[in-house]
């Protein structure tokens, strides 16, 4: 059987032909286009269709997909907020997600970007190409015996804790429930607004759901101290951009380092360098010298995507065998 992966990024496609081929009895066709509107008829008379994190997986995409033959999408993320799952159940369809990767590529890029915008480490890359070496503008400050919350103490928050603690920092902790090894680790519970108002650091690392869409809204940021730091690897949806472009306007916060973005479908993984991008906000937000915008890459490890395509070949493995596993979405549990 052929297996069609929607958005396969050039360094996964290797990975994704030698998983497969490995797992036998399987071929999959590898494009580089995002699963879409438009793109979803390319699907027809393929039973499986793999999809990537950015995929538009709405309400009218399956009913296309479902038309066209598809009875099984395996979502190569952890995140599913992307995908109508009423929908998906109501026409029958499986839909598999990876519900576990590597935590320390996300922790560790999270610090990536928390590192860069303490210390300007892109501001000082830019000016010593061009053979300016002064230190003006680039005092940073230590990390050590600074207040960093992180809010949603799972795998990676407990990973990105793992190392605040190493930098001998105070660990504030918010989510639903604790997480005992964050607690063994000296982290200090409190609620959000207390996290908020204490963090020199603040790190996201909860899902995106509707209860948590816009958590850092327009009256959180002003909650966060002025020199604070706001680091995001999770989801855009978390952080509502045009609030936090009016603080940056305003001159608050040392640095914000911003892994993902509300809006980034349609642009994230692709070279929009040659055209007009019509996103006024993106375009403000990238001015700022104090932030740093990648595209949704924290994940992007030999590790972690390794995982993510093993996973993948084991849900379609899973599907095919009429079993279910903790990667299940629909049908429903």
């Amino acid at each position: 059987m052929e297996i069609l992966a929607f958005g396969v990024q050039d360094d996964e496609k290797p990975l994704m032909e030698r998983a497969f081929a490995v797992a036998g009895d399987h071929e999959v066709r590898c494009l580089g286009v995002f699963l879409t509107e438009d793109t979803a008829p390319i699907a027809a008379g393929y039973e499986i269709v793999s999809s990537s994190v950015n995929a538009d997986l709405s309400g009218r995409v399956l009913r296309t997909l479902a038309a066209g033959g598809t009875r099984m999408i395996a979502q190569r993320s952890t995140g599913f907020n992307n995908i109508d799952l009423a929908v998906a159940r109501q026409l029958g369809l499986t839909v598999s997600r990876v519900s576990y990767y590597s935590p320390y590529a996300v922790a560790e890029f999270a610090w990536t970007l928390a590192l860069a915008v303490n210390r300007r480490i892109v501001r000082a890359s830019n000016r010593t190409r061009d053979f300016d070496f002064r230190l003006n503008g680039l005092m940073g400050r230590d990390m050590r015996g600074r207040t960093v919350g992180v809010l949603g103490t799972g795998k990676i928050g407990e990973a990105f804790t793992r190392i605040a603690h190493g930098f001998g920092m105070n660990l504030l902790g918010w989510d639903v429930a604790r997480n005992p090894a964050c607690v063994e680790l000296g982290m200090k519970y409190v609620d959000k607004d207390e996290l908020l108002t204490s963090a020199d650091l603040v790190s996201l690392h909860v899902p995106l759901l509707e209860s948590t869409h816009h958590i850092i809204d327009a009256a959180a940021l002003r909650m966060m101290k002025d020199e604070a730091i706001l680091v995001n690897t999770s989801r855009g949806g978390l952080i509502d951009t045009d609030a936090l472009v009016s603080e940056l306007r305003a001159g608050r916060f040392t640095g914000v380092g911003l892994d993902v973005y509300e809006a980034e479908a349609g642009l994230f993984f692709l070279d929009k360098s040659l055209e007009a991008v019509g996103d006024d906000t993106l375009a403000r937000l990238i001015t700022f010298p104090n932030v740093v915008v990648t595209s949704h890459q924290a994940y992007y490890t030999h590790d972690a995507v390794g995982q993510i395509v093993d996973t993948t070949v084991q849900n379609v493995a899973d599907y095919l065998a009429g079993r279910r596993s903790e990667n299940t979405l629909s049908p429903a549990p």
